[in-house]
């Protein structure tokens, strides 16, 4: 299950595993119920502090290139036929407003190890056997201090490791797990999707109709595409959440909840600027 001799086990996933523990005993020593639930919280909220440089210059990155959007737009028209130009007139641009269009990809990337860890980890610890999981952590803790004896899946009425899709047994109320996380994955989704910016109408002898109206139809082949991601992330990611376990979702919202309040965050930092 968690295998020390895997670069990617002891490089993320089992240092991941390491803090986790050492949040859930802190939480059962304090005798604070539910220590599993909140462990999968907290620990989530400390990923989310450590990787917020990262994730904030994604997101302002972003922002910026969605303002130019009307620029860019302008550029490709004025010098379509000319590529070389066209690359400098671009990198301009971004240099005149302080962009590296590389920026926002780098902070992603570096995220991304982080995330797929922290999935396979808690995959791992809600779906497999309670009692192999206690014996498989308790071989990779660091400490003797971080052992455990048993796992608590238990949080407020339920179980973290029951799946929404077992609502016919476990109880109706488990359809609206999916339903938040699709709802707060859409409202995510919203928050990072640039609002359609129109350029200034300019008049350019050298555009005929033609070029004109294919310009028009990528536009709107854009904004279709991007109206159709908007539903289909949010209508994907409920789909997993009434698949997977309850942990998951748990994880996932948390996660979630902290990528909109920093959106928020950065939205408000620009108007007061």
């Amino acid at each position: 299950m968690f295998n020390p001799d895997n670069f990617f086990h002891s490089l993320l996933i089992i240092p991941i595993l390491n803090i986790l523990l050492g949040v859930y005993n802190s939480l059962n020593f304090l005798h604070i119920p539910y220590p599993l639930g909140f462990a999968l919280i907290l620990l989530t909220v400390i990923i989310r502090l450590i990787l917020h440089p990262l994730t904030a210059s994604q997101l302002k990155s972003a922002r910026k290139l969605s303002k130019l959007k009307p620029e860019i737009d302008r550029i490709n028209r004025e010098f379509k036929g000319d590529k070389v130009r066209l690359q400098q007139e671009q990198l301009k641009l971004y240099q005149q407003a302080g962009i590296n269009p590389a920026g926002g990809c780098l902070p992603l990337l570096v995220q991304m190890p982080i995330l797929i860890a922290l999935y396979n980890l808690f995959f791992q610890l809600l779906n497999a056997d309670r009692a192999k999981v206690v014996s498989e952590i308790n071989k990779v803790a660091y400490f003797p201090f971080l052992k455990i004896s048993s796992l608590d899946l238990a949080f407020f009425g339920s179980n973290l490791a029951v799946k929404p899709s077992d609502w016919q047994s476990k109880g109706f109320w488990l359809l609206t797990i999916p339903l938040i996380t699709g709802l707060l994955q859409y409202w995510q989704t919203k928050l990072m999707t640039p609002t359609a910016a129109h350029p200034p109408q300019i008049s350019n002898k050298n555009d005929d109709s033609s070029s004109a109206k294919a310009s028009q139809g990528k536009d709107d082949m854009a904004s279709t595409m991007q109206k159709q991601m908007m539903l289909m992330m949010p209508i994907m990611i409920g789909f997993f959440a009434y698949s997977f376990p309850l942990g998951l979702s748990l994880y996932w919202n948390t996660f979630t909840v902290f990528g909109i309040i920093q959106q928020y965050q950065i939205q408000k930092a620009e108007k007061i600027k």
